[in-house]
C-alpha cells in the first residue's frame, strides 16, 4: 500500500517531463520544417537559373519551368564566353570589386580602431551621423549623388563606381569593426604602450591580426555589394566599354531578343566569383557578424 502511494507522485513527476519533452521535440520539428521551407525558397530560383542555361536558348521561358534541363546544350555558355563584351564586363566588374573591397577594408579599419580606442570633440555625434546614413535608402539620395559625381568628373569611371562604392560600403564595416576593436582587452593595448610602441604599430601588430574575422566578415560584404550592384551603374554609366557585368547581362536581352538562355548562362558565370568569395571567408563570417554581440 505504502509502495502504491509513493509511485504516484513519482509518476505524476514524469508526466510534465514528457509533456515538455513532446512540447520541445514539437518545436524542434517545427523550427526544421521552416529552415527546410525557407532553404528550399532559396535554392530553387538557382536550380531553374541553371536548368535554363542548359537549355538550347528560347524567346520564350518554359512553363512550368524545369528542374532539370530537358534537352542539354552547353551552347548558351560557349556562346557568352566567346562574346568579347562579357569578359571586358566581367573584368570590369572584378576591377570595381576588388578596389572597392580594399579600399574599404583600409578605410573602415582604421575609422573604426579610431571609434573604439580614442576619444574625441563630437565622437558620439559623428559615430550617430555614420548609423544615420545606413538607415536612408541609396534610392532616395542617387539624384544629389549623381550631381556630385558628375561635378566631379565621376561618371562613366570605373574609378568613380568604386569611390562611391566605397562611400556606402565604409559605414557599415566601420560600425562592424568598431565592436570587434571594442572587444581587444584594454591590458593588452596598455602592454604594448609600456614597450613603447606608437599607436600605428599597435594598430599593425595587435588590432589587426586579432580582428582577421571582421576584417574577412567587412572584406565579403564589400565585395558582394561591389560585384552585384546595379542601380547606379545604370545611373552614371553610359560607354559601352565601361559597362560592369550586371549592365552587360542586363544589356543581352535588348542585344539578342528575349533569350533567356543566354542571359541565365551569364548569371550562373556571374555567381561563380560570389560564391568562390563566400566559401573563401566563410570560416571567418559567422564569427565576424557576431563579433560585438557578446561583451
Amino acid at each position: 500500500m505504502t509502495t502504491t502511494v509513493k509511485a504516484r507522485p513519482a509518476a505524476a513527476a514524469a508526466d510534465p517531463a514528457r509533456t515538455n519533452k513532446r512540447r520541445l521535440s514539437g518545436w524542434l520539428v517545427a523550427r526544421i520544417a521552416i529552415v527546410l521551407v525557407g532553404a528550399i525558397m532559396m535554392i530553387l530560383p538557382f536550380v531553374i537559373m541553371i536548368s535554363t542555361s542548359l537549355e538550347p536558348n528560347s524567346a520564350t521561358l518554359p512553363t512550368p519551368p524545369h528542374l532539370l534541363p530537358l534537352n542539354f546544350t552547353t551552347a548558351n555558355y560557349s556562346d557568352a564566353l566567346s562574346s568579347n563584351s562579357f569578359g571586358l564586363y566581367f573584368l570590369n566588374s572584378a576591377y570595381v570589386a576588388v578596389l572597392t573591397t580594399v579600399a574599404v577594408v583600409v578605410i573602415s579599419s582604421m575609422t573604426a580602431f579610431a571609434f573604439a580606442r580614442f576619444d574625441f570633440f563630437l565622437k558620439n555625434f559623428v559615430f550617430s551621423l555614420l548609423l544615420a546614413g545606413l538607415m536612408i535608402p541609396g534610392i532616395v539620395v542617387i539624384v544629389p549623388q549623381f550631381i556630385l559625381a558628375k561635378n566631379l568628373g565621376l561618371t562613366d569611371s570605373l574609378n568613380g563606381l568604386a569611390v562611391f562604392y566605397t562611400g556606402g560600403g565604409v559605414a557599415f564595416t566601420t560600425f562592424l569593426l568598431r565592436a570587434f576593436f571594442e572587444r581587444v582587452p584594454r591590458e593588452l593595448d596598455e602592454a604594448m604602450t609600456v614597450e613603447g610602441a606608437s599607436t600605428l604599430r599597435k594598430f599593425l601588430r595587435l588590432y589587426l591580426p586579432l580582428a582577421r574575422p571582421a576584417l574577412a566578415t567587412a572584406a565579403v560584404f564589400a565585395f558582394l555589394g561591389a560585384w552585384d550592384e546595379y542601380i547606379w551603374a545604370l545611373t552614371v554609366i553610359t560607354d559601352v566599354d565601361k559597362r560592369t557585368l550586371p549592365l552587360g547581362i542586363a544589356a543581352f536581352q535588348g542585344e539578342h531578343g528575349s533569350a533567356w538562355g543566354l542571359i541565365f548562362a551569364g548569371s550562373t558565370l556571374a555567381v561563380i566569383p560570389v560564391i568562390i568569395v563566400y566559401v573563401a571567408g566563410q570560416k571567418h563570417l559567422i564569427s565576424g557578424i557576431t563579433a560585438g554581440a557578446v561583451k
